[in-house]
């Protein structure tokens, strides 16, 4: 998420209650998570494990639960609860409307139309000759480009599934970033595609999603990306442009899948995988697969 405008690491600390580490008039301009930020961002760690993955990364100011000592160039938040107080920080800057308050901030193109049962939510921008079919949910600040198809019962800008425990509950990450659908893109019925919780969740450009698809916070996919029905497909992905995703394959958070790979009915995929095409429940190369099968099969 980035800031109207530039604030301070003093305003930052007053707003949270932490405790500054560098100078109090450091620029912040913005928050993210770790897979997105950027140099100028905020980043929050509440846990030892992570805290060198936080502090080097292209975050220059650090919330952290903990007083260590301060990279060079960079800045520290101490709080007691980054992960409640990364919230209060978004929340901050960005008014949370969840289609209680009237529209506003409404831009539609020439030539678009949209079924009057859709549900539309505020600073939302959709391009020229567009069509949103009946029952479709656009959720605050999604940006849809030109000549998009979003079928019936689909929903673009829903909360990121992103919890802690707490107390024996389930705490929310507060979601403050948005979904952009690229120019071209076809999106089937009954899909399903969670805004960033910091950035944006992105569908390139000329890609087709069939029914029933899942797709998480923050993930973004390429360009002329085809994935078929029940996929479903974890936050902070990155699929790159041309792959084919057959039905019912599973992803796991962060992976990377190359661009042209293919990916056969009911693939899991639990780690970044290279241009190839692949199948299994954890998703070997199709012809590697095939070889075991067989010499299995002449086990017996």
């Amino acid at each position: 998420m980035t800031f109207n405008q530039p604030q301070t690491l003093k305003t930052i600390a007053e707003i949270i209650g932490a405790r500054m580490v560098g100078d109090e008039n450091f620029p912040v301009f913005g928050t993210n998570e770790i897979h997105r930020v950027k140099n100028g961002e905020i980043v929050f760690v509440n846990h030892p494990k992570y805290y060198d993955k936080a502090l080097n990364s292209a975050a220059t100011v650090i919330l952290i639960d903990k007083e260590v000592d301060c990279p060079p160039g960079k800045a520290l938040l101490v709080s007691d609860d980054p992960f409640r107080d990364f919230n209060k920080v978004n929340t901050h800057f960005t008014r949370i409307y969840n289609f209680t308050e009237e529209l506003h901030d409404i831009e539609v193109g020439e030539g678009t139309r949209i079924h009057p049962s859709a549900v539309i939510g505020n600073e939302v921008k959709i391009g020229t000759n567009c069509l949103i079919f009946p029952n479709v949910v656009i959720g605050d600040r999604t940006v849809i480009g030109d000549n998009v198809i979003i079928q019936a019962n689909t929903v673009l800008g829903g909360d990121a599934f992103y919890y802690r425990k707490l107390n024996g509950n389930f705490d929310r990450m507060i979601s403050v970033g948005n979904v952009i659908i690229e120019n071209n893109v076809e999106i089937g019925n009954n899909c399903t595609i969670d805004r960033g919780v910091t950035d944006s969740t992105i569908i390139g450009e000329g890609s087709v999603l069939d029914n029933q698809i899942q797709i998480g916070h923050d993930t973004v996919i390429g360009k002329r990306v085809l994935i078929a029905s029940q996929t479903g497909i974890a936050g902070c992905c990155i699929i790159e442009d041309e792959v084919t995703i057959w039905g019912q394959v599973g992803m796991a958070s962060g992976v990377r899948v190359a661009s042209g790979t293919v990916l056969l009915a009911k693939s899991g995929v639990n780690r970044d995988l290279q241009k190839g095409t692949y199948f299994g429940p954890l998703a070997e190369e199709f012809k590697q697969y095939l070889r075991k099968e067989v010499k299995l099969k002449n086990l017996k």
